[in-house]
């Protein structure tokens, strides 16, 4: 992707930092990258992150010779590197896997299936898919991870993150998570911290209202790519899938996914009573918020948790995705809405941005 930009640029100059060549090159930075003009890409960063001070410099030059795009496997500690070398000086662009918007409606449940990594997903077969996402995880454990200087064993890893796959979409117990494993709390949180920060978790913060219901404060736990939650489950099929017991949480966390991809909210909660009122997703978005449920039914209807988070948290609407094809309204401010119409230019019908 990076390489269609020169298109755009009549001098562009690229560096792989997984290429003996290109590392050779960078082992002077400043002398190497000084004298370039044009657009200038440094591929897989995480790989020589004492790259940042010297593009701090190349990048306080007037007048400004080059442009530089630096692409990489991202980490909590990188981003930081990076931020505190560039300040003021970089913007971060967080790429996802394919969206339903890119792969249309009708690649939908491939895409649920596969998940969004290309390769898993214009696999030839499905055999194919599942392999290189199996394959993934192993790469991810046990070569990406120590790059980025993490010493965890990568059979400790796997187990967790094993685990946290029966967990995607539940609320997070970390005292559960960590006696079946058999390490302590603090342990099982720095787990969790680590795939968070590596994109492959999202946790979803719970949100509090003032009430005088007791609400959930634990987060809840989804996986950001179904793929590689169904490799570690060892989904192989859509049939595998359909029968699987984690079949209606999996679903519900893949448009739960796409649509936050779709919203771009400018933060992102979940909200629960212990009561057993309930919303998937609530978004803020230019001051208002809205609620967003994923329901894998035929035909979904205006429950009392729905009723309960309208009155309670004052939502603006709430959207209702689900598996059919027909949009509806439930009431003046819910609508039921097919899961495929995330594909669509404008899946909220202006709803958004009213």
């Amino acid at each position: 992707m990076a390489r269609t930009l020169s298109l755009h640029h009549s001098v562009m100059h690229h560096f792989d930092l997984e290429d003996p060549a290109s590392l050779a090159v960078l082992d002077e930075p400043m002398t190497a990258l000084r004298p370039l003009t044009g657009l200038v890409v440094i591929d897989e960063v995480q790989r020589r992150p004492d790259l940042f001070p010297v593009l701090r410099v190349l990048a306080d030059r007037t007048p400004l010779a080059a442009k530089f795009l630096v692409l990489g496997s991202a980490s909590g500690a990188l981003l930081r590197q990076a931020s505190e070398s560039l300040a003021g000086r970089i913007e971060f662009v967080q790429l996802s896997g394919f969206s339903v918007a890119e792969a249309g409606a009708e690649g939908l449940d491939r895409l649920w299936l596969r998940g969004g990594f290309p390769p898993a997903f214009t696999a030839a077969g499905i055999e194919d898919s599942f392999v290189w996402r199996k394959q993934l995880v192993q790469t991810f454990l046990e070569r990406d991870l120590p790059v980025l200087g993490i010493r965890i064993p990568a059979p400790t890893l796997l187990r967790f993150w094993t685990m946290l796959a029966h967990y995607h979409g539940q609320v997070w117990n970390a005292a559960e998570v960590a006696s079946s494993i058999g390490v302590n709390e603090t342990t099982v949180r720095r787990y969790l911290d680590l795939l968070e920060s590596l994109f492959m978790i999202r946790v979803l913060r719970a949100w509090h209202a003032n009430l005088k219901k007791r609400q959930v404060k634990s987060p809840k736990i989804c996986f950001r790519d179904s793929g590689v939650l169904h490799a570690l489950l060892g989904i192989r099929s859509h049939g595998d899938l359909l029968s699987h017991p984690r079949c209606g949480a999996s679903w519900e966390g893949f448009v739960l996914e796409q649509a936050l991809q779709r919203i771009a909210p400018d933060e992102a909660y979940f909200w629960a009573t212990h009561g057993g009122a309930e919303i998937d997703l609530l978004a803020w978005k230019k001051g208002r918020l809205f609620g967003f449920e994923c329901k894998r039914a035929d035909a979904p209807r205006l429950t009392p948790s729905v009723r309960h988070a309208l009155e309670d948290l004052r939502l603006e609407r709430v959207w209702i995705f689900y598996p059919g094809d027909r949009r509806y309204h439930l009431s003046d401010r819910v609508e039921a809405v097919p899961a495929a119409a995330l594909a669509a230019d404008d899946p909220w019908e202006g709803g958004l941005n009213e």
